[in-house]
């Protein structure tokens, strides 16, 4: 009898176990998230308590590394070997050195990709003949690329490869230091590397385990009846004090030092303003200069080619709504004043009443934009997310104001005028979210792709209303491991922010779909997270869309700030529904059906008060919210409370589950043609799988074809440009813009100031005059037009301060006209010391009289680029286009 209890007494606690295991929180073809599990294939994770998980995770990404090696060429870093679309291949065998390709010759079309794999560690060795160029150095002093772009042999630093197969990359900026810079041979034509392909560490593979190490009692405690959910909030906390540096700052990443601005201020908003406000103060602080936000990363040299320092705004007012500190609020208004007003001065658009500036996070150009696209067009450009972050910034701003006792009405105005914009212009009906943002040259139409990050923060911000924010998250596309960066995807490019998957945004596109009430869309996300994390047992910073893989993006790192926030807030932001607020601390948990149950955040610190927090059921409606034992009347706790309080939630167990998820597979878009103006016609070659071509004129869609050319009517000036529709109704980014106009006028700048001495060449005319804080620091002369009208008027300049992609010296000056500012003019860099490769800035729209004009090019106050001191381009003459 004893036996057959003892044996029924094993059954039921199995029994029991079983039932705990198989609690399914999520479930899909790619992924199962168990209340205690993560299950993908073969790949498991299992906690085995709250402060322990194991994993068996192993990349796939060796197992399937294709023999197909597609490359290009690169001198100097930089994409000038052959047109977008056209790249070098090789199937490799089992031989170990490629035939000599020949650089700048048309390759032949791409083979499919064979069925066999490359094994891991494979080294070969490809070999290039660069007699062409190495000729054109002699006999002219420099190399005329296929675009028309010229290298001066005085500004030579090497031939690279780039190229898709890991290690090659189509990071063009970081081919050196990645070490792909090719080497001469015995031949001095050939330059050649030995690459070892499909890298792969046998001990990265292996099975593994997170226990925690650090002593976190000090810090709030979060049960459930989700012990995937418990642990992962440990992982994520402990993280978290690892990545506090000894100066009291947030590192940004395992693998990357320092504080960054938007990453900090990000992982602010989402996480730290509560959990570690002191650190995060001390943080933002190292990202103020002249008593103004610094923008430290970005194309082209930082601000203003990219704008979203005010990302630094919506972190600092969290940690006042946060804390109620009124010596941080004084000490960040007239930081953010300067900062806002310098912007307005800069950025602003008077006819889209949008700012301009590159992608907000999205900062790396050629993962979201077309190639044909430099920086200077990356400045006039007018994205979602930033010009979101810009809204919210201004009306924080308005809002510190009222609280100081000042008006604010001016920064209402202009967030207000912001959000009519974004809403005016990137707003698509017929997709039911926004568009990405405005590009082109110097009509700006819209870019139809999906932004996640600027989606989200339109709806929580409240840049679109109930009904468009309900319809951005039903309509928008989401895939299997969760919403990528953009969509569709660029062809040719490499996982990153294209065909990429970043925690910290999929968790502000949860904060988005709890704040709407989208159940479906709220589960799926949070399975995201968890899977990621789970599996992986860190918070890396991005993953491969079509696998779900850390490795396969062009950079990655563990346990990254940003993405360990995003999941410390959907427990802190969703679960238990917080939200910190000037009259005090509000409470909204939304808990989907499948994560219902008890939840308990204990040892919560809000200013003067301890709080332990329980949240019952499930659903997005309050039925009872008790402190103390007494019923609250409303949902949230004042400012002034002091001392330690229980607060127990109820919620309503209703169903909010009805609105829909748009899950789809993940897709590239066609791939940009590139026509050519010939006469009165445009032209181009037919693509495979398109089944359209749109033509636009001035941004204006004007009609579609299928055919290889159109006729461009007798007419004045026109910018044309044209894109590919493949079959599912997928646009291509527009072709680069082609002018239908009169001939230019040119002025050189010579005429005006004295002509610099540098040795530099490719200039027009008998030379060139420098600029910087010291040199020239007001240009004026006088230009004479037959004929009255508008123009497009740009300068001819280099810059070579700094790379294209990254530092802090974009050079700035303003424009004048007949005595009246136009704006400003945006010299981005162009590479690291080549100073002999010329571009033009930006262009303004400039009324002419007819006869004599005065211009004047000047260095103002506002003019001030992130370095301060170097501020600094070469400029070669002015140009102006008629436009009537």
């Amino acid at each position: 009898m004893k036996k057959l209890i003892f044996v029924l007494a094993i059954f039921l606690v199995l029994s029991c176990q079983k039932t705990k295991n198989d609690k399914i929180i999520y479930a899909s073809d790619a992924f199962t998230v168990y209340a205690d599990k993560i299950v993908q294939g073969k790949n498991v994770a299992t906690v085995i308590s709250p402060t322990e998980i194991r994993s068996n995770y192993r990349s796939p990404a060796s197992e399937t590394f294709s023999r197909l090696v597609v490359f290009k060429f690169s001198i100097n870093e930089k994409d000038n070997e052959l047109p977008p679309g056209q790249d070098h291949w090789v199937v490799i065998g089992d031989e170990k050195e490629s035939p000599v390709v020949v650089f700048g010759e048309k390759p032949q079309p791409q083979p499919e990709k064979p069925n066999t794999h490359l094994p891991v560690n494979f080294e070969y060795t490809i070999r290039v003949d660069m007699s062409s160029v190495l000729k054109q150095f002699e006999t002219k002093g420099y190399y005329e690329a296929y675009d028309g772009t010229k290298v001066a042999k005085s500004d030579f630093k090497g031939f690279f490869i780039a190229g898709s197969s890991e290690p090659l990359s189509w990071d063009f900026v970081n081919l050196s230091n990645k070490g792909l810079k090719l080497k001469p041979t015995s031949d001095p034509n050939i330059f050649s590397i030995t690459i070892k392909f499909n890298p792969f560490n046998e001990a990265a593979n292996q099975e593994k385990t997170w226990k925690l190490e650090r002593d976190l009692s000090s810090r709030a405690k979060y049960q459930s009846q989700q012990p995937i959910v418990d642990a992962l909030f440990n992982l994520s906390l402990e993280e978290a004090t690892k990545n506090i540096e000894a100066d009291s700052t947030f590192r940004t990443g395992a693998k990357w030092g320092g504080v960054w601005t938007r990453d900090i201020s990000y992982s602010i908003v989402l996480a730290f303003a509560y959990h570690e406000p002191k650190v995060a103060m001390t943080s933002l602080r190292k990202k103020v200069k002249r008593n103004r936000i610094i923008q430290d990363t970005g194309s082209g040299g930082a601000w203003p080619v990219s704008s979203d320092r005010t990302t630094w705004v919506l972190a600092a007012w969290e940690i006042y709504k946060a804390t109620g500190d009124q010596n941080w609020l004084n000490e960040i208004y007239p930081i953010i004043k300067n900062t806002l007003d310098d912007d307005y001065k800069t950025l602003f658009d008077n006819e889209t009443g949008m700012y301009s500036g590159e992608s907000s996070f999205l900062d790396w150009r050629e993962q979201t934009y077309p190639k044909w696209m430099s920086n200077m067009d990356i400045y006039v450009s007018e994205n979602l997310g930033t010009n979101v972050v810009h809204y919210q910034a201004h009306k924080i701003l308005a809002e510190i104001a009222k609280l100081k006792g000042e008006s604010g009405e001016v920064y209402s105005q202009r967030a207000e005028k912001i959000k009519s914009g974004i809403n005016q212009f990137l707003w698509m009906n017929d997709k039911g979210y926004y568009a990405q943002y405005l590009y082109g040259r110097p009509s700006l139409m819209i870019s139809p792709r999906f932004e996640a990050l600027g989606e989200a923060l339109a709806v929580l911000f409240g840049v679109a209303d109930k009904k468009n924010a309900a319809a951005i998250i039903s309509k928008s596309p989401v895939t299997d491991f969760g919403v990528t960066c953009i969509y569709p995807q660029i062809p040719g490019i490499p996982p990153y922010h294209n065909n990429g998957i970043w925690p910290f945004v999929q968790s502000y596109w949860n904060l988005a779909a709890a704040k709407t009430g989208n159940e479906k869309v709220l589960t799926h996300g949070l399975a995201a997270i968890y899977r990621a994390a789970g599996l992986f047992l860190t918070n890396y910073e991005n993953m491969v869309a079509q696998t779900g893989d850390f490795l396969g993006t062009e950079i990655n790192s563990d346990r990254m700030l940003w993405s360990m926030a995003g999941n410390l807030a959907m427990v802190n932001r969703v679960f238990m529904g917080m939200s910190f607020e000037l009259d005090g601390l509000h409470f909204n948990p939304v808990v989907p059906k499948s994560f219902k149950g008890t939840k308990t955040l204990s040892n919560f610190k809000y200013r003067n008060s301890v709080l332990n927090i329980t949240v019952n059921g499930y659903g997005n409606q309050i039925r009872s919210m008790v402190m103390d034992g007494n019923e609250m009347k409303g949902n949230f706790i004042p400012t002034n409370l002091t001392g330690v309080h229980s607060i127990s939630i109820d919620l309503a167990d209703n169903d909010f589950g009805d609105a829909e998820m748009n899950k789809v597979e993940n897709h590239f878009s066609p791939t940009a043609p590139q026509p050519i103006i010939e006469g009165n016609s445009i032209r181009w070659q037919i693509q495979k799988w398109t089944s359209a071509y749109n033509i636009y004129k001035d941004g204006v869609l004007i009609n579609s074809v299928m055919a290889s050319e159109y006729k461009i009517p007798d007419e004045k000036f026109s910018v044309y440009q044209v894109s590919a529709v493949d079959e599912k109704g997928f646009e291509s980014f527009a072709s680069a813009p082609l002018n239908y106009a009169d001939k230019p006028q040119f002025f050189e700048l010579e005429n005006f100031a004295a002509k610099a001495s540098r040795p530099y060449s490719n200039f027009s005319g008998k030379g060139f005059v420098e600029i910087s804080t010291d040199k020239n620091k007001i240009i004026e002369g006088t230009m004479t037009v037959d004929k009255a009208g508008v123009y497009l008027l740009d300068v001819r300049y280099s810059n070579g301060s700094g790379p294209w992609n990254t530092d802090n010296k974009c050079a700035i000056r303003t424009l004048s006209i007949n005595g009246n500012e136009q704006g400003v003019l945006v010299f981005p860099q162009r590479g690291k010391d080549e100073w002999s490769d010329w571009g033009f800035s930006n262009s303004r729209k400039v009324k002419l009289n007819a006869g004599a004009n005065k211009f004047k090019i000047s260095f103002e106050e506002w003019n001030n680029n992130m370095n301060v001191d170097v501020n600094t381009a070469e400029l070669d003459y002015i140009r102006l286009i008629p436009m009537n």
